[in-house]
């Protein structure tokens, strides 16, 4: 791939964002999904090119909800 600066390349990885996605529950707790956004068309191919295979996305976790604080005086 000539036409790729170092810059470029980076400018590409770069556009790969992970996120944290939440969703409440009935029962107050927390379903938590980590996700990466799919590559481009481009970054798909220069990824292919240097044999680097993206890890699969992470299992959900999910949370108890927090206790509410009771503070006494």
């Amino acid at each position: 791939m000539p036409w790729l600066t170092p810059r470029s390349v980076l400018d590409k990885f770069a556009a790969v964002q992970m996120l944290d996605v939440q969703i409440p529950t009935t029962d107050n707790r927390q379903l938590i999904l980590t996700r990466y956004t799919e590559p481009e068309p481009e970054l798909r191919l220069l990824l292919d090119k240097l044999r680097i295979e993206l890890p699969a996305q992470p299992p959900p976790k999910i949370t108890a909800a927090q206790a509410a604080s009771v503070t006494s005086v």
